[in-house]
């Protein structure tokens, strides 16, 4: 998969202060950029890429959109319920549209259905139909069916969702052309005789990269905690990896894409004692201010005596 476009829509019969009953989220290449809710009832933008390269009225496009989903699946997930003759109680209704842009530029796409955490009704963009689970999503396959609703989707999942993939990855690139390149940082902690090196890389983009730490030529990665490929506001992505030794003949090695090579970063203890040189300097100069203060205020109270005060 080259690039993906994926919303997911929650909907549920009981909310919460901490589940509200309508939910929505966007995700560009798994990455969320776009969220709403039924109580701030406006679509908010959650990368800042998005929000500065959003067309004037966009986002009350959205806002609209996603009112109209909200209605739709609240009245949808009540139906449901009197199908599956269910009264009270907590009840979800999970709903997820996709497609993946492959890497041969062909398309794929899906739509997802499920109740309560169990699959319900999927589409089937090569044949074109719904695929039921049960015998009551079998009712409301043929429902919509017959409302024509499947010539719909195939165009939402092959077209529009495509275009729309591709204008949010265009934007995202043209914000972060100057801020591929991941920026290293390493860093170490001697506590009781084992020395913690911490390898972060920072500012990168495209997400996929490497982060080892080395031995030698030979890389450690059973004994290296990794930390996951984070996303950053901007669209672009951290991640680190430490290691606990007991030496420091360590280098951490990072890969990229945007690298023409693997960059090898090694922490610098002398820093830590450049530092330590720099207090003591500073200690001993403050003490020499001191005592040249001191002295000149006696040399004065000297004086200052022998002047009849």
């Amino acid at each position: 998969v080259l690039h993906s476009l994926r919303y997911q829509r929650v909907t549920v019969s009981e909310p919460s202060p901490e589940l509200p009953p309508f939910m929505a989220v966007a995700f560009v290449d798994e990455i969320p950029f776009m969220r709403y809710d039924s109580e701030r009832g406006q679509v908010e933008p959650r990368m800042l890429w998005m929000k500065d390269r959003a067309e004037p009225g966009y986002w009350d496009t959205e806002t609209r959109v996603n009112r109209k989903y909200q209605q739709k699946d609240l009245s949808d997930l009540k139906s449901l319920q009197v199908l599956y003759n269910q009264s009270g109680g907590l009840h979800t209704m999970q709903r997820e549209c996709s497609c993946d842009l492959l890497s041969d530029e062909s398309v794929r796409g899906s739509f997802r259905q499920g109740c309560n955490g169990q699959d319900f009704l999927s589409f089937d963009l090569g044949s074109g139909s719904f695929v039921a689970a049960d015998s009551t999503a079998q009712i409301i396959k043929r429902l919509w069916e017959s409302n024509g609703i499947t010539v719909e989707f195939k165009n939402d999942l092959e077209h529009t969702c495509v275009e729309v993939l591709k204008k949010h990855v265009r934007d995202r690139q043209e914000v972060l052309e100057r801020k591929e390149v991941p920026n290293v940082r390493v860093s170490g902690k001697d506590e009781h005789g084992i020395l913690t090196l911490s390898c972060c890389a920072y500012g990168f983009y495209p997400c996929k990269t490497g982060i080892n730490w080395m031995k030698g030529d030979e890389i450690w990665d059973q004994e290296t905690e990794q930390g996951g490929i984070v996303p950053n506001s901007d669209g672009t992505f951290h991640t680190w990896a430490r290691i606990e030794v007991r030496q420091e003949q360590y280098r951490c090695q990072v890969e990229h894409p945007r690298m023409p090579e693997p960059g090898i970063f090694a922490w610098e203890p002398e820093s830590n004692g450049n530092l330590t040189l720099v207090i003591r300097a500073s200690i001993i100069a403050v003490i020499v201010i001191l005592l040249i203060g001191f002295g000149i205020w006696k040399c004065q109270s000297g004086n200052t005596q022998g002047g009849g005060w």
